[in-house]
C-alpha cells in the first residue's frame, strides 16, 4: 500500500458466496507465497486455511488432493487473472488450554451442517510463478467436526466462529493471538487469507484506522470478499489482533479489448471509502483464559 493513494475494489460477489465485501487501498500488496520472503510472515501462512466445498477437491489416485474451481474473471493484465479460486472464505489455527481451534468469520459457517459440506485446507498456495494446478496431501486437508461458538452481531459488529476439526493438525504451530490490551490507531498489520477465494495471499503495509469500537476495528488493508475469516495479525509481534470480517466492495464490471465482460480495481484517494473490519480477537473470552 502507498500512503498516498488507494484503489477500491467494488464488489460483485454476494455474502453468502464468498462472504462480505472487502476490498484494495494504495497499490495492490497481495503476495503469492512464493514472492514472501519474510521468514515471520511465511511461518504466520502455514497456519492459515481456506474453506473449500467438498467438490472443489479431486482426491487423487495416490491420496492428495487437487484443488478446483473456477478462473477469476478479472480483466486482462489485472493480478491473479489466471488463477484458480477454489475457497469461499478463510480461517487460521489457534490453541486454548490444550486444545487446537479453527477460527473464522461468524458468516462463513451458519450451522453444523455447513460445516460438514466443507473442509478446511492448509497449503492451498502456489510454489512458484509457473505453477498452474495445486496439489494438496491429506494432512493439509480437516473437516469441521463441530461448531463451538458463533457471533454475528449487527449490534456490535462482532462476527466469529469458532471451531473443533475433526483430528489434530500436524505440519505447522497454532498462532499466538492476543491476549491483554488493545490495538491502537496507527500500528501496522497485515493479512493473511483467500482473496476472491484464490491460493493463499499475504498483504501488508497497512496501519488501524479506527480502534475505538469496543468489537472491532477498522483498517485500510488490501483485502476481497474470501479473505472473511483472515487472521489480522500485528505486523511488529506477529501476534493474532482480529477476524478480518467485512469492507468496502470489490469490483467494478468492465470490457476487454475484444468488448467482452470483465471486473476491474477501482482507485479512490488515501482516506475516502469505509475501510475494512476485523473483529477484536479479545471479544472471544475462550482464547483469554
Amino acid at each position: 500500500m502507498k500512503l498516498w493513494k488507494m484503489v477500491i475494489l467494488a464488489g460483485m460477489f454476494t455474502a453468502n458466496s464468498f462472504g462480505m465485501n472487502k476490498v484494495i487501498y494504495g497499490e495492490d500488496n497481495r503476495l503469492d507465497i512464493f514472492e514472501v520472503t519474510n521468514s515471520m510472515h511465511l511461518r504466520l501462512a502455514k497456519a492459515t486455511a481456506g474453506k473449500v466445498a467438498n467438490y472443489n477437491l479431486d482426491e487423487q489416485v495416490n491420496g492428495t488432493y487437487k484443488m478446483t474451481g473456477s478462473r477469476l474473471n478479472v480483466c486482462d493484465g489485472d493480478k491473479f487473472d489466471n488463477q484458480i479460486t477454489s475457497a469461499t472464505c478463510s480461517g487460521f489455527l489457534v490453541e486454548s488450554n490444550g486444545k487446537e481451534y479453527l477460527v473464522t468469520a461468524g458468516h462463513c459457517i451458519n450451522s453444523d451442517r455447513e460445516c460438514s459440506s466443507h473442509k478446511w485446507v492448509f497449503d492451498y498456495a502456489l510454489n512458484d510463478a509457473s505453477q498452474k494446478d495445486i496439489y494438496v496431501g491429506k494432512d493439509s486437508v480437516y473437516s469441521c467436526k463441530r461448531l463451538v461458538e458463533r457471533k454475528l452481531e449487527s449490534s456490535t459488529g462482532a462476527d466469529y466462529a469458532v471451531l473443533e476439526l475433526d483430528r489434530k493438525v500436524t505440519g505447522r504451530e497454532p498462532l499466538r493471538v492476543r491476549k491483554t490490551g488493545a490495538i491502537e490507531n496507527g500500528d501496522e498489520i497485515l493479512v493473511i487469507g483467500h482473496p476472491t477465494g484464490l491460493p493463499s495471499k499475504v498483504a501488508g503495509d497497512a496501519f488501524v484506522r479506527d480502534s475505538s469500537k469496543s468489537a472491532y476495528f477498522e483498517t485500510n488493508l488490501d483485502t476481497f470478499a474470501g479473505n472473511s475469516g483472515s487472521a489480522v495479525f500485528n505486523a511488529r509481534t506477529g501476534d493474532v489482533e482480529g477476524i478480518l470480517v467485512r469492507g468496502h466492495t470489490d469490483y467494478k464490471s468492465s470490457r476487454d479489448s475484444n468488448g467482452n465482460y470483465c471486473r476491474t480495481p477501482v482507485v479512490c484517494e488515501m482516506d475516502s471509502c469505509r475501510g475494512e473490519d476485523v473483529t477484536k480477537i479479545t471479544i472471544i473470552k475462550e482464547f483469554q483464559k
